[in-house]
């Protein structure tokens, strides 16, 4: 039955062990929640709005299937952008979004296959629903059981709207990461106005790295007053943490120039600045999150006529990160948790080697991006578990703009997990009792103290 019961669950035990963790609270170290939407919590607009608007994985399979840009991101609209993904929506069925969107259908009520026979059903009854209080962002968070979510911010955010849902939900529940990337991107056409407007939220003149430095610990300590508790950093190769401090010096000055810089230079100034980053982090005890792998904007039409993070971006197995994460592992070892995803499913043996090899400190993070599928989860969880520790797991992670992915995502890892630890039990690789254990480690209890959430 389609998402049925048994949905993902392929033996009884497994289905004993979802049963113990599927309401529990969400815990979600990583995404990139519009924080300023909850804190506004209007009711959204339509159903686009909800499921689609800022969702790059619909926006990918929409284009696969032959949906015309102007009714994905374009000036269609919204009723005739979900109309047009309704008419497709069939040739969608193998693909995680097909299951997501019918889970997010599911959870306010409709039951209802999305297709060109029901759009314009689901259109309107949808639209009545989100149009009640109870669909309003921040009752869907307290619907959803979200515990506490960790959304993505640049050091030049004032993070007001953090501190107005928290007031609203009366505990902490969203909490900031700090996200220094633009930081890192010398010798980028935005750069230098990307400085002046940092300096200018901390009212600094940034005329020299040391100026730069002083600022980012600046917001730092801010956002460490604000409930932050990790870092978080897009990386296309990974780094070593360690670079020439007057090269990296003489880098960033030229860049704020406006002057050409190479990839050697800007590669040290990277490498400086994120072993900075990482000394930061040691001192106020967060967590480092190291997202390695993402290749970005590699389809010209999108990035010429949408810009950056648009649905061009892929993996590439021949990167090679080893090499650059060993010096950086070496120089915090003990001292600074770091989480580490790839964006490729080739990469996670690599990665588990690492983590198992650096001990506690160091853990694996969820299959990420092209790996958060049914099958990407799988493989990881039943590989890290005979490399790894599967206790030792840094949790699921919705990365995700849209706001039921809290429900839907996390449901289909819960269940993926649940099935996996359940064919291990029924395989006689470990009684149901620590299954059952291990299962709420890996859903609530280990990302909450690793995090300290």
């Amino acid at each position: 039955m389609f998402l049925g019961p048994d949905y993902l669950i392929g033996n009884e035990t497994g289905k004993r062990i979802f049963a113990a963790v599927k309401d529990l609270p969400i815990m979600d170290p990583h995404n990139h929640a519009d924080v300023a939407a909850i804190a506004r919590n209007e009711n959204f607009r339509d159903a686009w709005e909800l499921f689609a608007a800022t969702d790059h994985y619909v926006w990918e399979v929409l284009r696969k299937a032959g949906v015309p840009e102007d009714r994905i991101t374009g000036n269609a609209s919204p009723h005739d952008k979900f109309i047009s993904m309704a008419n497709v929506f069939d040739q969608l069925a193998g693909n995680p979004v097909y299951e997501w969107i019918h889970l997010d259908l599911r959870f306010l009520g409709v039951t209802e296959l999305l297709s060109a026979e029901t759009g314009e059903l689901i259109w309107t009854k949808v639209n009545e629903i989100l149009a009640k209080d109870e669909c309003k962002p921040q009752a869907l968070l307290k619907r959803m059981n979200v515990g506490v979510m960790c959304s993505t911010d640049d050091p030049a955010d004032t993070l007001e709207h953090h501190r107005t849902v928290n007031r609203d939900f009366g505990r902490v529940v969203i909490r900031p990461t700090w996200r220094p990337d633009m930081t890192m991107k010398a010798g980028t056409d935005g750069f230098p106005a990307y400085i002046e407007r940092l300096g200018a939220r901390w009212e600094t003149k940034i005329a020299t790295l040391d100026d730069l430095l002083a600022v980012l610990q600046k917001s730092h300590d801010f956002f460490a007053e604000n409930g932050c508790r990790a870092s978080d950093h897009g990386l296309e190769l990974a780094s070593t943490g360690t670079g020439d401090a007057a090269a990296a010096a003489e880098t960033f000055r030229k860049a704020l120039a406006g002057e050409s810089v190479s990839a050697d230079e800007v590669a040290n100034y990277a490498n400086y600045l994120l072993g900075e980053f990482g000394e930061m982090n040691s001192r106020s005890g967060w967590v480092m999150q190291l997202h390695i792998g993402a290749v970005r904007n590699v389809r010209d039409y999108l990035f010429r006529t949408l810009g950056p993070d648009s649905g061009g971006d892929v993996s590439d197995i021949f990167q090679s990160h080893e090499g650059a994460l060993i010096p950086f592992l070496n120089r915090f070892d003990g001292r600074l948790k770091v989480v580490l995803y790839c964006l490729d499913q080739g990469h996670q043996a690599t990665l588990a080697a690492l983590s198992r090899a650096f001990g506690s400190t160091v853990r694996l993070g969820s299959a990420w991006w092209l790996c958060d599928t049914p099958i990407g989860m799988k493989r990881q969880l039943e590989y890290i578990g005979s490399v790894d520790l599967l206790s030792a797991f840094a949790g699921m992670v919705s990365d995700s703009r849209k706001l039921l992915s809290y429900g839907s995502r996390f449901e289909m890892f819960r269940r993926i997990l649940s099935s996996v630890l359940g064919g291990m039990v029924e395989a006689g690789q470990m009684p149901e009792p620590v299954a059952m254990k291990l299962a709420g480690t890996m859903c609530y209890e280990g990302p909450l103290a690793f995090f300290d959430l």
